[in-house]
Protein backbone atom coordinates (compact mmCIF):
# COMPACT_ATOMS: atom_id res chain seq x y z
CA UNK A 1 0.00 0.00 0.00
CA UNK A 2 1.29 3.92 -0.57
CA UNK A 3 0.40 6.52 2.12
CA UNK A 4 1.37 9.89 2.07
CA UNK A 5 1.97 11.98 -1.01
CA UNK A 6 3.12 9.01 -3.18
CA UNK A 7 0.94 7.27 -5.94
CA UNK A 8 -2.15 8.88 -6.65
CA UNK A 9 -1.80 11.74 -4.05
CA UNK A 10 0.74 13.02 -5.81
CA UNK A 11 -1.43 13.29 -9.38
CA UNK A 12 -3.73 15.11 -7.82
CA UNK A 13 -1.97 17.65 -5.74
CA UNK A 14 0.44 18.63 -8.76
CA UNK A 15 -1.75 19.64 -10.98
CA UNK A 16 -4.05 22.18 -8.10
CA UNK A 17 -0.76 23.45 -7.29
CA UNK A 18 0.15 24.07 -11.05
CA UNK A 19 -3.00 25.79 -11.06
CA UNK A 20 -2.90 27.77 -7.84
CA UNK A 21 0.73 29.24 -9.37
CA UNK A 22 -0.82 30.30 -12.76
CA UNK A 23 -3.66 32.03 -11.06
CA UNK A 24 -1.64 33.84 -8.27
CA UNK A 25 0.39 35.19 -11.36
CA UNK A 26 -2.33 36.61 -13.38
CA UNK A 27 -3.87 38.12 -10.58
CA UNK A 28 -0.94 39.83 -8.95
CA UNK A 29 -0.48 40.68 -13.37
CA UNK A 30 -3.89 42.34 -13.40
CA UNK A 31 -3.68 44.09 -9.94
CA UNK A 32 -0.33 45.87 -10.79
CA UNK A 33 -2.03 47.19 -14.25
CA UNK A 34 -5.34 48.12 -12.71
CA UNK A 35 -3.16 50.38 -10.41
CA UNK A 36 -1.01 51.75 -13.15
CA UNK A 37 -4.18 52.47 -15.28
CA UNK A 38 -5.82 54.45 -12.16
CA UNK A 39 -2.55 56.00 -11.12
CA UNK A 40 -2.54 57.81 -14.99
CA UNK A 41 -6.42 58.90 -14.69
CA UNK A 42 -6.29 60.02 -10.84
CA UNK A 43 -5.59 63.63 -11.57
CA UNK A 44 -8.55 63.54 -14.37
CA UNK A 45 -11.22 61.85 -12.03
CA UNK A 46 -10.64 64.08 -9.55
CA UNK A 47 -11.41 66.85 -11.49
CA UNK A 48 -14.77 65.27 -13.21
CA UNK A 49 -15.79 64.61 -9.06
CA UNK A 50 -14.93 67.96 -8.49
CA UNK A 51 -17.10 68.95 -11.38
CA UNK A 52 -19.85 66.89 -11.00
CA UNK A 53 -20.29 68.12 -7.22
CA UNK A 54 -20.16 71.61 -8.14
CA UNK A 55 -17.04 72.45 -6.54
CA UNK A 56 -15.90 73.97 -9.89
CA UNK A 57 -17.90 75.43 -12.90
CA UNK A 58 -17.62 74.49 -16.22
CA UNK A 59 -15.08 77.02 -17.28
CA UNK A 60 -12.74 76.05 -14.70
CA UNK A 61 -13.06 72.48 -15.59
CA UNK A 62 -12.37 73.05 -19.27
CA UNK A 63 -9.79 75.10 -18.29
CA UNK A 64 -8.09 72.73 -15.97
CA UNK A 65 -9.02 70.05 -18.16
CA UNK A 66 -7.08 71.56 -21.26
CA UNK A 67 -3.96 71.55 -19.19
CA UNK A 68 -4.35 67.76 -17.91
CA UNK A 69 -4.43 66.99 -21.64
CA UNK A 70 -1.08 68.62 -22.39
CA UNK A 71 0.72 67.19 -19.97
Amino acid sequence: MMYGWNGWGMWFVGPVMMVLIIWLVVWLVRDTAGSITDTANGPRRVLENRFAQGEIDRDEYLERLAILEKR
